[in-house]
């Protein structure tokens, strides 16, 4: 299973299915923490899975998906309320989980704005609560909105006024003015509050956190009223005005306009003195008197934040530093390995059942077979070289992953019967040699879709929500329908040929077998057949190609347009030839993915089960979309040599936004190269291909940033 793999030893075909899991476990949780107030996993669980995401689009930025966690902030805002759409959208944080993770935040901003000396930032205490911004005008609470879905809220204003921590008018504030904060509940009030409750004979809240957004989202505002909430303001959102030049500055002027502040938001001159704030705070954690689970970073500088400007979901000039998970022990009971899509073996504990920061674990990843060995990456010795064995008592832990790992073990509880675990050199499915390339942390079988599980795990790929996603045709149906001695599906092509099948069929009609009826055949027949009719995209997502994932599938669709174009191109491509170049040239797709495509569509097994498939569908060709008020939209651009101006990657998202494709080579289908100081070989092939060539100073003047 790919959730019990480390990121590292996934290949691209694993991490697309491992994104498309998580995506739908984050979804369902930001359903119940945020529209719900009834959260079914840990904040650590949670965290969890959102880091485990965030690592893989990090490790594999083509892959994200466009339902991405990364796209989305909080839940839709209930329907009981009526909806607030906010002026500027409420942002989530990205995490961050180890001190070296705030060094490479700092590392980051600090490229982004080609600064080379120390910046300062703000660090202030993450607290757990119920986002709220407030709107006042001419110094007035006009409205007060919950975060909802980042850019739609539900309006709980009368609820909001009864909170005495929310000043109803303000005095010399700017005449629009959005503040932004959380509303949580102190210790001491949800003891008390939970001890009415339990005296009423009602169900007492989990948790301060959930108290505090069950009371806020109250349809009654007296219920509201009775219970005791407050309110930190630590950011805003549309203003008339500035509030200051710096963020310290800012968090000081809503200070001085009746906001509560939180005292433990500090200036610090760096990341050493982010990591001493960090521990300064989480040694006082237990005796603050309300919840926190981490500590916010933010750029001080107002204007060094927009110039970072925002990503889909977060800042690029904050991060949220979270408090460690908890670690648990428990006993090691077996250790399976499991075959992937792309012929991955992959090792998986199974312990005893343990609790891990509020979560129950039975499973582990044990990443490949020199972490059991106690070997790391590159041979060094992890955990001073104590392999694991099964009945070994282990250290489980939860930060930062969404399946657990193990961290250590205790060799004075190792039974003396613990023998050293043997990897397989076989596939366990299928028997086939499982092969270790030289550099590869993976072993994987070579038995390719002879094997069972890779067949299986390809199919269920294809009909997945990223890609076909057929309704009611799940991982369950295609396990049965694979093992089907009259109606096997064995190939994507099969699928859609199994309605003519099954009327072919005189024996045993579908419709007569376990599981089905006459009602949900049809539903499966229409849904299949609704899917016939496929954007390219997709299409080239659900053929499941190692290393091309969902963000890799769209750049193709939109570079060739058509399946016929990108079939010939990649029939056509060899190294060295005019397709393979075109091929490379797209910004996004390096030698190893394009070795792959190409290896994919001259393999005549592979080509014979693609052009069956794409036989059965109508193909839905990529209709460009040009904004008209840039002047280089539409038009590709390839920067090269040093920009001193901005950063590379600055640039490179600001001509985006502009409709530019960015191509990180030179062909003749280039319209500009902006060349700086240093420029190589791609100024000499702009002047061999005719291409108009700019510097810095031109691409700003172009742009209207001059």
């Amino acid at each position: 299973m790919q959730q019990d793999k480390p990121i590292a030893d996934l290949s691209s075909d694993e991490a697309r299915d491992e994104l498309a899991r998580l995506s739908k476990l984050i979804a369902a949780a930001n359903r119940a923490y945020h529209s719900e107030d009834a959260p079914q996993i840990t904040d650590a669980a949670f965290d969890a899975l959102k880091k485990r995401n965030a690592a893989l689009e990090a490790a594999f930025p083509k892959l994200r998906r466009a339902d991405s966690p990364a796209l989305l902030v909080g839940a839709p805002a209930s329907e009981g309320f009526t909806k607030v759409s906010h002026s500027l959208p409420m942002l989530s944080l990205e995490n961050a989980f180890e001190d070296s993770d705030v060094a490479d935040f700092d590392e980051r901003v600090r490229k982004f704005l080609g600064h080379e000396s120390s910046l300062f930032y703000t660090a202030e205490p993450k607290i757990d609560g119920l986002s709220l911004s407030l709107r006042y005008m001419g110094g007035k609470l006009v409205h007060a909105a919950t975060r909802g879905d980042g850019a739609v809220g539900e309006n709980v204003t009368e609820n909001a006024l009864t909170i005495s921590d929310i000043p109803k008018k303000l005095k010399n504030a700017p005449p629009v003015l959005e503040v932004r904060g959380e509303v949580y509940m102190s210790h001491a009030d949800f003891a008390a509050l939970n001890a009415r409750q339990i005296e009423a004979g009602d169900k007492p809240f989990a948790n301060p956190r959930n108290a505090a957004a069950g009371s806020l989202r109250q349809l009654d505002a007296k219920i509201t009223q009775s219970r005791p909430l407050k309110f930190f303001a630590y950011a805003w959102g549309q203003l008339s005005e500035p509030l200051a030049r710096t963020q310290f500055e800012a968090i000081e002027r809503l200070a001085s306009l009746g906001f509560k502040t939180n005292p433990l938001t500090s200036l610090c001159a760096g990341p050493e003195a982010m990591l001493s704030h960090y521990h300064l705070i989480e040694a006082q954690r237990a005796t603050l008197g309300y919840d926190i689970d981490g500590v916010v970073y933010k750029v001080n500088d107002l204007a060094l934040q927009a110039r970072l400007g925002l990503r889909s979901t977060t800042p690029r000039w904050a991060i949220a530093h979270k408090f460690p998970a908890e670690l648990a022990w428990t006993r090691l009971d077996a250790i399976d390995i499991q075959v992937g899509r792309t012929g991955a073996l992959s090792p998986v504990a199974r312990l005893t059942p343990v609790t891990v920061g509020g979560v129950v674990v039975s499973n582990a990843t044990l990443h490949n077979e020199d972490y059991i060995a106690g070997r790391g990456a590159k041979g060094a010795a992890i955990r001073e070289g104590r392999d694991i064995r099964i009945g070994d008592w282990v250290q489980v832990y939860r930060a930062g992953d969404v399946i657990p790992k193990i961290n250590d073990i205790d060799l004075e509880k190792r039974p003396s019967s613990a023998v050293a675990f043997v990897f397989p050199k076989v596939c366990p499915e299928c028997g086939s040699v499982a092969h270790r390339e030289e550099g590869d942390a993976v072993r994987r079988c070579t038995g390719g879709l002879i094997c069972p599980a890779q067949a299986v795990e390809r199919l269920k790929h294809f009909v997945s929500r990223g890609a076909f996603d057929i309704e009611g045709l799940g991982a369950k149906q295609i396990e049965m329908f694979f093992t089907d001695s009259e109606l096997a599906v064995k190939a994507p092509a099969d699928i859609f040929t199994l309605e003519r099948r099954d009327a072919a069929n005189p024996l045993k009609k579908l419709k007569n077998r376990e599981g089905f009826g006459e009602t949900s055949v049809k539903k499966l027949f229409a849904a299949i057949n609704a899917k016939r009719q496929i954007p390219l995209d997709r299409l080239i997502f659900g053929l499941g190609i190692r290393h091309v994932g969902d963000a890799a599938s769209g750049l193709l669709a939109r570079h060739y347009a058509t399946w016929g174009a990108l079939e010939a191109a990649l029939t056509q491509a060899q190294e060295g030839n005019s397709a393979w170049n075109e091929l490379l040239a797209i910004d996004g797709v390096g030698k190893v993915m394009a070795e792959s495509l190409v290896a994919a569509l001259q393999n005549d097994t592979e080509r014979a089960a693609i052009d069956a498939l794409v036989a059965e569908l109508d193909v839905v060709p990529v209709i460009a979309i040009t904004p008209v008020d840039s002047p280089v939209a539409g038009k590709t651009l390839v920067f090269t040599g040093t920009l001193e101006k901005m950063s590379r990657a600055e640039a490179k998202a600001r001509a985006e936004a502009l409709g530019a494709k960015v191509s990180g080579s030179v062909s003749a289908k280039t319209d500009l190269v902006i060349a700086g100081p240093g420029a190589g070989s791609k100024a000499k092939d702009a002047g061999k291909f005719g291409v108009e060539v700019i510097d810095e100073d031109g691409w700003l003047a172009l742009i209207g940033q001059a």
